[in-house]
């Protein structure tokens, strides 16, 4: 099938991956209310995604699984680093309110490419955290119902463009995993 470029798709979902049992778990849910918006073609929805789910026109449901390669990749330790302490300081100060195990916190490399990282450890001299992405190694399954699947305007083009680099919304990252996180990276304050 042709994809559709700059169509304006909403979704309402449920997202399941297998937990340390290999049981399929819950790890997010849309409603109708607030459902998952993109406007395919502009890299805002994991490629994978958006090739399946494109298909599917207003009210369709669906059900399908992504594989880990097509997904966020396999786990990797390498993306596991020690980074120094004092580069969560706020006034002189750590930032013991939003640097501790199990957060995610919004990090930038020298180049500038903004990317979330989870603090796994907080030590007396360095913070360990994992730029991997939170589904790394897991295949994805989707189950939902298409809201809309039409093209979109060029207001609604504009609107995510400008969402997707930042310039309505401070230090996001967009829920996207950025690669590009080899280097210094520095803890991005909001």
């Amino acid at each position: 099938m042709e994809p559709k470029q700059n169509n304006f798709i909403q979704v309402d979902y449920e997202l399941f991956a297998p937990n340390e049992s290999g049981n399929l778990e819950l790890v997010e849910k849309t409603s109708t209310a607030t459902p998952f918006a993109f406007i395919s073609g502009l890299g805002f929805a994991l490629d994978s995604f958006e090739q399946r789910i494109q298909q599917y026109q207003q009210n369709d449901r669906f059900e399908f699984t992504i594989p880990v390669e097509e997904a966020y990749g396999e786990y990797t330790k390498e993306h596991v680093i020690s980074l120094p302490k004092d580069l969560f300081n706020v006034n002189g100060k750590f930032d013991e309110t939003r640097i501790y195990p199990g957060n995610v916190i919004p990090l930038a490399n020298e180049d500038g490419n903004h990317f979330d990282g989870i603090v796994q450890e907080v030590k007396d001299d360095v913070v360990v955290i994992d730029l991997n992405h939170p589904l790394a190694g897991k295949p994805l399954t989707f189950r939902g119902q298409v809201i809309s699947n039409r093209p979109a305007t060029t207001k609604e083009i504009e609107s995510f463009i400008n969402k997707m680099s930042g310039e309505d919304e401070g230090c996001d990252c967009c829920g996207h995993h950025h690669e590009g996180h080899e280097g210094h990276c520095h803890h991005c304050h909001e």
